[in-house]
């Protein structure tokens, strides 16, 4: 309906695009690769790692500077006392250490925009597998893989990716102290084994109650979150005390976790500073034995201190930088599986009409945990253009049969086929404007109530008034405060249940679909709704349009050609709808 919608639609199919290309096999990758789309993205950034790995070892090979600058100030420069000496090794001092602002500076800005590509690169095929894992029950936060998605660019542009980077060099500058003398070497490589013990045991003594302390935060968050989604029932009713006692002790919980792994990261944190000062006195004090004696000179003595902290660095960066990596493999792991599991679909077929004849072939549906199935081997033939009534008591499977018949059940066997093909093979971009679909559970977006009736894409408004019109609701849409641009969020607390449900109507039906699945649609309605429904569905049937709807009120069976009488998951009958007419007809010719 609107510029900022056409341009995210188009950024969506950009994205799209890019992670097709990504699907593409990579020749020259390792098996790691090859293995999975997020792998095969990976592998188109190897140029970028390479070069920041080329700006790292410059970086690096200059942080060895400040090492020889006061060895040459210490041991040439004090001696001779010569300023010019001391005028030009600080100019190339300053020089170098340009270099490596500079070096440091691109590495950093190829990370942030090779991430931000990572991102493009990936954010439509995760949007599109998060969408049909949601869709498909799978029984897991549907915003989890955009969490994953940002841990993998946080890190492949942060603190991790620089830590890998610059970890090999611990080596370099380790050698460089055995070459000063060997005892400094050896001292460096016992500081580094010890920090990294101090590490890997801090890790394991605080990672358990970290991850407890995380979640009894989100199991109190989502039993918060539950009851304020029912604010309303749970104010009306007094549950609000009954319900507080149970949320104090889930955050009760939660405070006494956190509190118990923030006392052991306090634990950790202070053993890692004392294990740090430490050592760095205990490498000057090995560094004044050595100049004492005479094996190094007092510049290579402070040196070696400033060359132990460089050789440190990068094993301080990693082990600080562990849990963010341990962060990444998990999410890596998930986002992995979630997007195996929810591959990009090829080869949709794409019907040059739709006619809506619907058959069902052996039919099942099934619900997870569940031995009994929803729909047991459902077989029937639906003409385009039938008017279809589903009846049947509570628990018949009526709603699961109107999903599978639009596509939307995930656990489902046999076939639903539309114009003789199985409706999952179907382009839902070339389907989607010749299906109508009212939930049981009417849910309108935030945005506007034009753009909900357009479903959100680019109409023409007379399409929507028209649409609007059909299902009656254009008058009380007119006397919004802003027509049909008011905001559902203004919207949403002048609108009764009946037309929330009467504006779904519209959007179900908008531009004329060939097929129209209704689940309960006067659940809501008053008499004029009721109506209105009535006027909507013979005229869907005038044109010719095949309809589904779960009705529970035999008055509406009369816009019905025939009844599907649903009992424990089976069709019972299916029996034609005779009207009045033909009734009297039939007697008179009796």
């Amino acid at each position: 309906m609107n510029a900022t919608t056409t341009q995210a639609l188009t950024g969506a199919a950009t994205g799209s695009r890019s992670a097709a290309r990504a699907s593409a096999p990579v020749a020259t990758g390792g098996r790691f690769f090859q293995r999975s789309l997020l792998g095969r993205t990976l592998a188109l950034f190897k140029r970028e790692l390479a070069w920041v790995a080329v700006f790292s070892f410059f970086a690096n090979v200059l942080m060895l500077t400040p090492t020889l600058y006061m060895m040459q100030v210490y041991d040439r420069v004090l001696v001779s006392g010569s300023e010019v000496t001391l005028l030009v090794l600080s100019a190339v001092m300053v020089l170098f250490f340009l270099t490596m602002a500079f070096a440091e500076w691109l590495r950093s800005r190829l990370l942030v925009r090779a991430g931000a590509r990572f991102d493009e690169t990936l954010n439509s095929a995760v949007f599109r597998s998060s969408f049909e894992a949601s869709l498909g029950g799978a029984g897991r936060n549907p915003l989890q893989s955009f969490g994953d998605l940002t841990n993998l660019r946080q890190f492949l542009t942060g603190n991790g990716a620089f830590a890998m980077m610059d970890a090999p060099w611990t080596v370099v500058y380790i050698a460089v102290l055995f070459l000063m003398h060997p005892w400094l070497g050896w001292t460096a490589v016992a500081c580094a084994a010890v920090m990294f013990t101090v590490a890997v045991v801090g890790h394991r003594y605080t990672v358990r109650p970290h991850e407890q302390a995380q979640a009894s935060l989100a199991e109190s968050t989502n039993y918060l979150q539950g009851k304020l989604r029912n604010a309303e029932t749970v104010y009306a009713m007094g549950m609000l005390s009954s319900l507080r006692q149970h949320w104090l002790a889930l955050h009760e919980r939660h405070l006494a976790d956190h509190a118990s792994a923030a006392e052991r990261a306090h634990r950790v944190q202070a053993v890692t500073k004392y294990v740090q000062y430490t050592q760095q006195s205990l490498m000057l004090a090995v560094g004044a034995l050595l100049a004492i004696d005479g094996h190094i000179s007092a510049g290579a003595m402070i040196a070696s201190n400033a060359l132990m902290g460089n050789a440190l660095r990068p094993v301080g960066v990693l082990t600080q930088a562990w849990r963010q990596f341990l962060d990444m493999r998990t999410s890596y792991a998930r986002l992995e599986q979630q997007l195996e599991d929810h591959p990009e679909r090829a080869d949709r077929h794409v019907g040059n009409e739709v006619a809506g004849q619907v058959s069902l072939r052996g039919l099942v549906a099934r619900a997870p945990g569940r031995e009994q199935p929803i729909l047991d081997g459902l077989t029937a033939d639906f003409q385009a253009g039938e008017v279809i009534a589903i009846v049947g008591p509570s628990g018949a499977g009526k709603s699961t049969l109107a999903r599978c018949i639009v596509g939307i059940w995930p656990h489902t066997e046999g076939q639903v086929l539309l114009d003789g093909h199985p409706i999952e093979e179907w382009s839902r971009e070339h389907l989607g404007p010749h299906l109508g679909y009212l939930p049981q559970d009417i849910e309108l977006f935030d945005g506007t109530i034009a753009e909900n009736i357009a479903r959100f894409a680019d109409v023409p408004a007379e399409h929507v008034i028209a649409a609007a019109q059909r299902t009656g609701i254009h008058e009380m849409i007119l006397r919004m405060p802003k027509g049909y641009d008011t905001p559902m969020g203004e919207a949403g607390g002048m609108l009764s249940g009946g037309q929330r449900q009467r504006i779904g109507l519209a959007r179900a039906i908008l531009g004329d679909p060939s097929l129209v699945v209704l689940d309960e649609p006067n659940a809501n309605l008053d008499d004029a709704g009721e109506a209105a429904l009535v006027r909507t569905v013979r005229e869907l049937k005038s044109r010719g349009k095949t309809v589904f709807m779960i009705v529970h009120q035999q008055h509406l069976l009369a816009a019905a050609d025939r009844v599907l009488i649903l009992e424990k998951g089976q069709i019972s009958r299916i029996l034609p709808v005779v009207t009045r007419t033909e009734a009297s007809t039939a007697r008179t010719q009796a």
